[in-house]
């Protein structure tokens, strides 16, 4: 069985914080001028780091099929 593909989805909540952009160890979030975060779909593994570490909750990690 293969493994589901995930990715980090970043609700409208985000206040930029840029704690996300730190935490990423594929460096595939970035903080968009100035306002909120997004994630570069091709970057990102779906790992979780990123929701563990936004001190606003606003990260979730979703299937790939469901997030687009």
């Amino acid at each position: 069985m293969a493994s589901i593909k995930k990715i980090a989805v970043i609700s409208h909540q985000c206040v930029a914080c840029g704690v996300c952009v730190k935490a990423c160890p594929r460096q595939a979030i970035s903080v968009y001028k100035g306002m909120w975060a997004r994630v570069d779909a091709a970057l990102c593994v779906g790992c979780g780091v990123c929701g563990k570490a936004c001190p606003a909750g606003v990260i979730a990690i979703k299937a790939r099929e469901a997030a687009v």
